[in-house]
């Protein structure tokens, strides 16, 4: 997946919009949502925009697809 990724800047957009990604999350390992996520990427892949981060509570990795509905 990494050939076709196109890095982008997380910290561009607004300070609320950050927190909201940030926190309003689902990990597939804990099966919780809303436990948070740190250390987040931005990225464009086969023209879908994604935020990858760690759980605040297991470190596995969290995945937020972006749909039309959250811009």
């Amino acid at each position: 997946m990494q050939e076709d990724r196109v890095e982008r800047d997380f910290s561009a957009r607004s300070e609320d919009e950050q927190q909201a990604f940030l926190q309003e999350t689902w990990c597939d390992h804990c099966q919780e949502a809303n436990l948070g996520m740190k250390n987040p990427q931005e990225y464009l892949y086969k023209g879908v925009v994604f935020i990858e981060g760690e759980c605040n509570r297991c470190a596995n990795v969290v995945l937020t697809e972006l749909t039309d509905d959250d811009f």
